[in-house]
């Protein structure tokens, strides 16, 4: 015969478990420091030497402008 204090151990320590999962995760967000956007990793780069994206843009378009010239001419020429 099984003793009956394992049958009813098992829902305690459920409703136990249920009521600190909780209250644990609740308190960790408490003690822990919210980042804040100006905490970036690795090292800030400033936004004068940084080139713009339509400035990134510009080049790109520049380049495959003149590959469609050289590919062009190279057709031309054939």
């Amino acid at each position: 015969r099984e003793a009956p204090i394992p049958k009813m151990l098992a829902p305690c320590l459920l409703r136990r478990a249920v009521l600190t999962v909780p209250l644990v995760f609740v308190l960790a967000l408490l003690v822990t420091e919210p980042v804040r956007a100006d905490q970036e990793a690795g090292t800030a780069i400033p936004a004068e030497s940084r080139p713009c994206v339509d400035c990134h843009a510009f080049e790109f378009m520049q380049r495959a402008l003149q590959d469609l010239k050289k590919t062009a001419y190279n057709l031309d020429t054939r």
